[in-house]
């Protein structure tokens, strides 16, 4: 790992339970209402410099891209990644703490002023990926740190209930790292993605008990350490990005039988690269465009799928305009990517072209510290 990456773990291992209550921001405005404008949602580390309010509410305008945030909410530490039930209604965040991490649900009746519903343990320690299991009665939680995934049981308001699972994996020689966790498109199958583990783990998700029982240990090439997978809409391949070897693997999905095959991998840079590098995020569209983000580097890959979405191609790298891209999304109109660069603190945006996939130079950029996550 970078200095920079091993800095935030071994911060992370000071951090108490408790973190740091998000500050206000230095100049509150009031989201315009109505037209283009809709609420989005920004989580930050608290143990960068600055530190990360947290959680930031912002308004987004669909009509120019634009992001704003508005005001931060209190008691809701290093919200790592955010999730949203499948009405919309409840959001549910990390909150990346070691040794003893959090998750937190906030309703989103009033989108423009998340109320705390409540906070829960996430039964580990640095819970770094949540998700909400398609039927919307659970939210199933990746603690980094001890290498576990977390089922918790939601209640009729949508806050976190009772846990009813907790899986360990185990690894050799290095320790696990669950980093990801999600549903497969078909809703039967749950998805972990390890780290440390060099591995990918399929489970059944028993709906009455909220119990997970393995379908499969995928195997990744050793040291690759893959960080996140996103399916293709088509439902038949997903794609895994190895943080640790800078690779996109493309992986063919059998939803019947709840396995994965490895295909092909390619690299996320282009061939005259050097230096460290480690990707984080990768998105895939469903007219075959892939985009990941280089923390290192600090670009944009941009791949396009062909032959039915078994081989992807490096079409080029994009600046992204500020340091450590950890997340990127795109917005719901998919003309605009937005970017969140951790160690500069800023959000980057750029246009999107809808028919070839191909990214603008940086339009603008939000100056958010710490920041981790952005969700629309």
């Amino acid at each position: 790992m970078s200095t920079n990456a091993l800095n935030r773990r071994t911060f992370l291992a000071s951090l108490s339970a408790a973190g740091a209550a998000a500050a206000a921001l230095p100049t509150a405005a009031t989201a315009r209402t109505g037209g283009d404008h809709r609420p989005a949602y920004l989580g930050s580390f608290s143990w960068t410099d600055p530190p990360g309010r947290g959680f930031d509410v912002a308004s987004h305008d669909l009509s120019s891209g634009q992001l704003r945030p508005i005001r931060s909410v209190e008691g809701v530490p290093d919200a790592s990644w955010l999730a949203f039930s499948p009405d919309r209604h409840v959001l549910y965040t990390t909150n990346e703490l070691v040794p003893d991490g959090t998750v937190t649900a906030l309703s989103l009746w009033d989108p423009r002023n998340p109320r705390i519903i409540n906070t829960r343990s996430s039964r580990g320690a640095g819970p770094t990926h949540l998700s909400v299991h398609p039927s919307g009665r659970f939210l199933l939680t990746a603690n980094y740190t001890d290498g576990t995934v977390a089922v918790h049981r939601l209640e009729v308001d949508g806050g976190v209930g009772e846990s009813t699972d907790l899986v360990r994996h185990t690894s050799e020689p290095r320790a696990p790292h669950a980093h990801q966790v999600i549903t497969d498109p078909s809703g039967r199958w749950v998805v972990a993605v390890d780290l440390g583990a060099d591995a990918v783990f399929t489970y059944r998700l028993d709906t009455a008990s909220g119990e997970l029982h393995r379908n499969q240990r995928l195997s990744a090439p050793t040291g690759s350490g893959p960080r996140h997978l996103a399916f293709h809409p088509d439902g038949r391949h997903a794609y895994l990005l190895n943080e640790l070897a800078s690779t996109v693997t493309v992986l063919r999905w059998d939803a019947a039988a709840g396995t994965f095959e490895l295909g092909e991998s390619v690299s996320t840079r282009p061939p005259d690269a050097a230096g460290e590098n480690y990707p984080a995020e990768i998105v895939v569209t469903r007219d075959d465009d892939c985009y990941v983000t280089n923390r290192g580097d600090n670009t944009v890959a941009h791949f396009k799928l062909s032959e039915r979405g078994t081989r992807l191609h490096l079409t080029g790298t994009t600046d992204t305009g500020g340091d450590w891209p950890r997340h990127c999304t795109l917005d719901r109109t998919r003309r605009w990517l937005h970017v969140a660069n951790q160690n500069s603190g800023t959000v980057t945006r750029f246009s999107r072209d809808c028919t070839t996939g191909s990214l603008s130079p940086v339009v603008d950029t939000v100056e958010v510290p710490g920041v981790a996550v952005v969700a629309l």
